[in-house]
């Protein structure tokens, strides 16, 4: 696998790439308010570094199941752009990626030193998105959203599930790379969980499950199972935080899949089965 991102060419080498997660938000379903001055934020991104992080993915609004609140781009601005800076300032080489529908979000992340632009809304929130994306030759990663950014949904059902999901993201891809982003720049997730993410437990299960589906489309593949409600209702556990063993799984069985990212909050963890996993590997 090979990702462009702005001048840098980044290799996996076959191996599963981690994107820990930042939430410089006051209300994320799973550590809102957690990191709530900057100095604070910046060591909790550097600590993902050390444990062996490839990516930080920084985020300024909360996109939990259910909220449908809003906040300004410039509030938004306000959060994430002095993590970015310190965590720039503190390791040069890091690759950041920004968390946001908003273009102009994006536009001050990427011009601070962030690497990669994580639509969660596939360019629906945003008419500019893939522009920005383009004109700074960041890498952008497009997410498969069901319903309308911060609204509610009262149904999830699709024709097929799988070929809904590949038929869109095919197209949302294409209008990237139609509007300049180079394709090698472009990196697919399926949207896991429910909310405007748009899935049942057994529709995320089953996207996991048959997720070599997405791969035939020819790009690097992320997904974000992490803390996720459905994680929890499988095994039992009410508090996202407590579900590191649950994540674990998911990102087993994304091993097995030679999935090319994974999101997670539990870094150490999660890089350590890694290492187990591909040790085994070299001797099967």
């Amino acid at each position: 696998m090979k990702i462009l991102l702005k001048d840098r060419t980044i290799e996996s080498n076959g191996r599963m790439l981690v994107m820990g997660i930042h939430n410089a938000t006051p209300d994320s379903f799973s550590d809102g308010g957690r990191y709530s001055n900057i100095k604070d934020a910046v060591k909790h991104c550097l600590q993902m570094v050390d444990e062996g992080a490839d990516i930080i993915d920084i985020g300024g609004e909360s996109t939990r199941p259910g909220d449908i609140s809003q906040i300004s781009p410039e509030e938004e601005i306000n959060r994430i752009l002095p993590v970015i800076k310190g965590l720039k300032a503190a390791r040069p080489d890091c690759l950041i990626s920004i968390d946001t529908m908003k273009s102009e979000v994006a536009e001050k992340a990427i011009m601070a030193g962030a690497d990669i632009i994580n639509d969660v809304s596939g360019l629906k929130y945003s008419s500019l998105m893939a522009e920005i994306a383009a004109k700074y030759r960041a890498g952008i990663i497009l997410m498969h959203m069901k319903g309308e950014p911060k609204s509610k949904l009262t149904t999830y059902e699709y024709g097929n599930l799988l070929e809904d999901i590949c038929k869109e993201l095919g197209v949302i891809s294409e209008r990237a790379f139609q509007e300049g982003v180079r394709k090698e720049s472009i990196i697919l997730d399926p949207g896991l969980g429910g909310g405007s993410f748009g899935k049942t437990k057994e529709q995320s299960l089953t996207l996991l499950a048959k997720i070599g589906r997405l791969k035939e489309l020819g790009y690097p593949v992320i997904i974000g199972a992490s803390r996720k409600g459905f994680i929890g209702d499988i095994i039992g556990e009410s508090i996202p935080s407590q579900r590191v063993f649950g994540n674990l799984g998911a990102a087993a069985w994304a091993l097995s899949r030679n999935l090319d990212i994974i999101r997670v909050h539990d870094v150490k963890a999660t890089v350590q089965l890694i290492k187990v996993y591909d040790n085994i590997k070299k001797y099967s």
